[in-house]
């Protein structure tokens, strides 16, 4: 009886560290997925880029914020 017991705790903490894991997890994912960044004109040029406004989304082309919108 005793043992039953220890053993659905520790089947319960298990559970529930998983589920918290998970969570984590999603959380993370939506986060790095959010908002897209945006570089300044100045910042996309900086990195070796030529931010192009006149594309559609205004995307800065080549260099480190390659595609990232200018704003």
């Amino acid at each position: 009886m005793h043992i039953r017991r220890i053993l659905a705790a520790v089947i319960a903490t298990a559970a529930l560290a998983g589920l918290g894991l998970t969570g984590a997890a999603t959380a993370t994912a939506a986060t790095a997925k959010g908002a897209p960044s945006y570089v300044t004109p100045s910042e996309c040029k900086q990195g070796g880029g030529e931010p192009r406004i006149d594309l559609p989304g205004n995307p800065c082309k080549g260099g480190t914020h390659d595609g990232e919108p200018v704003d």
